[in-house]
């Protein structure tokens, strides 16, 4: 089970973008992430007639290593550590290791 997954909040918390909220909008390989927001970079595009494509300098969003970010607990507003916990049913659930609080999904 993954600790942090697509549509959560998270806080980057190293790097050039360090303090910064965004959400995940999906994972890239194992340890890779992509966040609204979070390290953009330039892309020189250049222009395809073929596709309709016009050139220019894009904004492009980049992976960010997910080592970088923690989730975002609304309750103490910070990022927070999340740990998985096995409830009475079976089913696994991820919790905030700060208050014990479930993420909810």
């Amino acid at each position: 089970m993954q600790k942090i997954r697509q549509g959560d909040d998270v806080v980057v918390i190293a790097g050039r973008d360090k303090g910064k909220r965004g959400t995940v909008l999906n994972r890239v390989g194992p340890g890779h992430l992509l966040v609204e927001g979070i390290n953009m970079v330039k892309k020189h595009q250049r222009p395809n007639p073929m596709k309709g494509e016009t050139g220019g300098v894009t904004d492009k969003t980049m992976p960010i290593d997910q080592s970088n970010v923690m989730l975002f607990n609304p309750a103490t507003g910070k990022g927070d550590r999340v740990g998985i916990r096995t409830l009475q049913d079976g089913t696994k659930v991820r919790f905030f290791k700060s208050n014990g609080e479930q993420v909810k999904a």
